[in-house]
């Protein structure tokens, strides 16, 4: 596919290049046809909407303009069991794959289907395989698509009838968002990863502290992260409210995507990487909002209620409404649903259930700190439940081969098939009501591990190590 720095590039007015610039202009600037109007370079699709938006394309008689710059995925609702057919436990859901698998057959488009080499969530398998880049723009229907801007790119979630505009045209009606910086100083102290730097900021700044921004992660604790960490950042940006996310690529980014299946090579490769390397912003770009994080002040966190902003220190106490800027009806509200007082210690409540997956934090690294606490220890009898879900067959195969499966299975946990699984209730499992589930997701709304499930999010570590206490626990509290 090789590399591409967007079809309009070269239109981008001199004037515009004499201002100093954000990452984000770079990007928009070199992809906007006229005010509202931008290029879309890469399409992903998965089967709760994919097909509807290459059905209704087919409907209007517009072929997929570009075929071969668009992958649908199966990954939402896709059975992940071990031994796993071809299909979904959702009821009704076989219809999203059978008629996913048609449409995107008939466009003539890549797809990753269930039992794919490649299968996997759509924001795991796109920068494995090479297929977002520096500068691009990419689109798909998914709210977490902003995952992807961790490598450069502008990459944000649409619905379906935008999905098939983008389809027949290559172009999105968009208006430009503002671009917001959040600086993170210092480094991250031993123990604290990207997600706990993720809810430390949503808990600080409110799930609506980056409303309709895109925000451009920077900062000597942003560059010492790998790209799996800046992954889960990015995804955790749309908590944040934000549009998208943005980290400018580096040199660490460069040499995780150098051969993969769908990058530049060869030639292509070296003026690729001259294009990406001007890819970052002006020391003195105007941002509409900035925000500083010493990241020496980040510890392990962990959810409290029912929104990511609703976080503390894992050693924490519920706070009061007033200590966590909440109404007092939604501070209540959280409380009954998740049976918690304010005040209380969130160190030892007993759990039923354990999630280690999601686009999140399902990566090769994330297994393998889970991995490092569960080896040579047990999940405790009274966790009901626990399943650890990598992100694709490929994360999957490197754990395997690691002998991670035989880690996390001798501990007592389910090694899965590759999915969202469990992230949310859509495919056809869930956990009770009111159990109560240490998870590695990004959200923890009512309900949205199962009807009445009360979920904490938090690290893959911490759900490890609460896993085996049995309530909730952090690493270094084990025996």
């Amino acid at each position: 596919m090789g590399a591409c720095r967007g079809p309009h590039a070269s239109l981008a007015p001199a004037l515009v290049n004499r201002r100093p610039r954000t990452l984000l202009d770079r990007i928009w600037d070199a992809h906007e046809i006229r005010p509202g109007l931008v290029a879309i370079d890469r399409v992903m699709l998965h089967e709760r909407t994919g097909a509807a938006a290459l059905k209704a394309l087919k409907s209007a008689g517009r072929p997929v303009v570009r075929p071969a710059h668009v992958f649908a995925v199966m990954d939402h609702i896709v059975d992940t069991r071990p031994g796993r057919g071809d299909g979904t436990l959702m009821p009704g859901g076989e219809a999203f794959l059978v008629e996913t698998r048609a449409a995107a057959r008939a466009a003539g488009i890549t797809l990753f289907d269930v039992n794919d080499p490649d299968q996997g969530i759509t924001h795991v398998i796109s920068p494995e395989l090479g297929i977002v880049l520096p500068g691009l723009t990419l689109v798909a229907p998914d709210s977490h698509t902003g995952t992807q801007g961790a490598f450069g790119a502008l990459a944000w979630g649409i619905g379906s009838s935008e999905a098939e505009h983008a389809l027949a045209t290559g172009t999105l009606r968009v208006a430009r968002p503002s671009a917001m910086r959040v600086d993170v100083r210092g480094r991250l102290r031993p123990g604290v990863v990207a997600k706990d730097l993720a809810l430390h900021l949503i808990a600080t700044h409110g799930a609506r502290g980056a409303e309709g921004m895109v925000v451009e992660f920077s900062g000597p604790a942003v560059a010492a992260l790998d790209m799996e960490a800046r992954m889960t950042l990015a995804n955790m940006a749309t908590e944040f409210g934000a549009f998208s996310a943005l980290i400018a690529p580096d040199e660490t980014t460069f040499a995780w995507l150098e051969g993969r299946r769908f990058a530049p090579r060869g030639p292509l490769w070296e003026a690729a990487l001259q294009d990406w390397r001007a890819l970052r912003s002006d020391p003195n770009a105007p941002f509409a909002k900035s925000i500083e994080v010493d990241a020496d002040m980040v510890a392990p966190m962990i959810s409290w209620g029912t929104s990511p902003q609703h976080s503390v220190p894992v050693t924490g106490r519920v706070p009061s409404a007033a200590a966590a800027g909440l109404a007092p009806e939604t501070h209540a509200r959280a409380l009954a649903y998740m049976g918690l007082a304010e005040g209380q210690p969130l160190m030892g409540l007993p759990i039923d259930g354990a999630f280690i997956g999601s686009c999140t934090n399902s990566r090769l690294s994330d297994l393998e700190r889970a991995a490092a606490i569960l080896k040579g220890r047990r999940v405790a009898p009274s966790v009901r439940r626990a399943l650890v879900v990598p992100g694709s067959q490929a994360v999957k195969r490197a754990a395997e081969a690691r002998g991670l499966d035989r880690i996390f299975r001798d501990a007592g946990f389910e090694w899965r098939e590759p999915g969202c699984s469990l992230c949310f209730f859509a495919g056809g499992e869930s956990f009770g009501a009111g159990e109560r589930v240490v998870s590695s997701t990004n959200r923890n709304f009512e309900s949205r591990q199962g009807p009445g499930t009360r979920t904490h999010i938090t690290s893959p570590e911490v759900v490890a190590a609460s896993a085996v206490a049995g309530r909730i626990a952090a690493p270094w509290t084990l025996p």
